[in-house]
């Protein structure tokens, strides 16, 4: 198997990073399942699980506690691109985000930075279009009861090679 690497690319700030310290946990043609540590250490979030849904435009992570209590899961917009023959993946970020609480509540965030985004050029009309339309499916399955069926049921049902995905963090 080929060594795949992800690389997170931002437009706000404008910036491209190598997830070098990420566990890649397993890959296929629909999923990647990582673990991590936060790259920019904060009060509360200490570390993480993210499932890449390649086919959904939806990146979606657990954030945790240092003492793992689950914040929140948080869903970025992104657009996927595969380079070298799929050993590298980019990740660009569609500024929109829903974050979703263990509560059930959610909040959609930073339309405020895909206007920006827009106004000075940062992203195409196809992108955009591509944030809103990815953003309004993924509100409406959080709407319809779908969430935790669709996207959180992926991390406790996948094997990896340490056990279930459950268990990896």
């Amino acid at each position: 198997m080929k060594t795949l690497s992800l690389y997170r690319r931002r437009l706000i700030p404008d910036e491209c990073i190598l997830l070098k310290d990420d566990i890649i946990l397993y890959a296929d043609d629909d999923h990647i399942l990582t673990k991590w540590n936060t790259l920019k250490p904060k009060k509360i979030l200490h570390h993480g699980d993210s499932c890449y849904y390649l086919n959904k435009g939806v990146k979606v992570s657990r954030f945790y506690t240092e003492d793992d209590i689950l914040i929140c899961w948080y869903c970025d917009i992104v657009s996927y691109e595969w380079k070298e023959e799929k050993t590298v993946l980019l990740s660009t970020d569609l500024l929109l985000d829903v974050l979703v609480y263990p509560d059930g509540s959610f909040k959609l965030l930073d339309m405020d930075e895909l206007a920006e985004a827009r106004s000075r050029s940062l992203i195409s009309d196809a992108l955009l279009q591509s944030s809103l339309l990815t953003a309004n499916r993924l509100l409406h399955e959080i709407y319809d009861n779908k969430f935790h069926k669709i996207y959180t049921s992926v991390f406790n049902n996948m094997e990896t090679p340490y056990g279930n995905a459950r268990n990896a963090v």
